[in-house]
């Protein structure tokens, strides 16, 4: 059955690239999820197609949001949009989809996503992620990147995919697009483990930097730098008299600057399969 909901003017896209990103499981630190609207948002993405959540979430654990609006009562319900940007200083047209995963019919709701991904012949999807890892607030953000397309892990330097273990949404519909021959990266950002539950402007920023050198697009993020600077800041008073966590961080920015290189590929790899099982304990 067919769940995705079209605006009355569907957009004109010339194989656009989908940019994906879900709130919950996959997003440490709101990460990935910033980033997905951060790109809508600065190059005046339209939405122009939804997926209906009845079937896709248990509202008694996923509950919508009742707000005032001019007076009047508001349901927000979970969000899951697709946006359109189309514009002659990029290189390619966009679809940014930001939707939360859902607990219900994973199977049935990846096809919703694959047949926007048909109907308007996506050339390449990229997905965002965020995860919790020994990482230090005080240095660059490691990302990993990765993909199972040979062609694309050769062209554009990215890690394979080795992964086994639990997954999330992601990782369902990546393997749903690799079985029907779509060729997708996943991107995923590295936040503190000691600020596991502070929305991170940093993480997003680097997702929003890589995904940008990895499209060859500018993406103008000068309030992601002013937040990620601030960001800093408050975590740097946050620890000021925590010794332990202080010594901690030390050594972790030793760990950093001895190696110039924040994670190699197959470590950030087995903080990634570590973070996955985790979660899912």
């Amino acid at each position: 059955m067919e769940f995705v909901q079209w605006t009355a003017d569907r957009p004109n896209l010339d194989s656009p690239i989908l940019i994906l990103a879900f709130e919950g499981w996959n997003d440490a630190g709101d990460a990935a999820s910033t980033a997905a609207r951060h790109i809508r948002d600065r190059f005046g993405g339209e939405v122009f197609a939804t997926i209906d959540p009845e079937p896709f979430y248990d509202f008694t654990s996923n509950r919508p949001l009742l707000r005032l609006e001019d007076g009047s009562r508001v349901i927000d319900w979970p969000e899951n949009s697709f946006a359109a940007i189309s514009r002659p200083d990029l290189a390619h047209d966009l679809i940014v989809m930001v939707g939360h995963e859902p607990q219900l019919k994973w199977r049935t709701y990846t096809e919703q996503i694959i047949s926007v991904v048909e109907e308007y012949d996506v050339d390449l999807i990229v997905s965002l992620g965020a995860l919790i890892a020994d990482v230090t607030h005080s240095r660059p953000t490691p990302v990993y990147a990765s993909g199972h397309d040979p062609k694309l892990i050769a062209d554009l330097d990215l890690e394979p995919s080795s992964y086994e273990g639990p997954t999330g949404i992601v990782g369902v519909i990546h393997q749903a697009l690799r079985s029907q021959g779509y060729g997708s990266i996943s991107l995923w950002a590295t936040v503190p483990s000691y600020v596991p539950h502070a929305t991170s402007p940093k993480a997003t920023l680097a997702l929003v930097n890589r995904l940008a050198q990895l499209l060859t697009m500018a993406v103008p993020t000068t309030a992601l730098e002013i937040a990620a600077a601030a960001y800093e800041r408050q975590i740097n008073d946050l620890v000021d008299d925590d010794e332990e966590t202080k010594a901690y961080i030390a050594e972790l920015e030793q760990q950093y600057d001895s190696s110039m290189n924040p994670e190699s590929g197959e470590e950030l790899i087995k903080e990634l399969e570590q973070f996955l099982r985790d979660r899912n304990e």
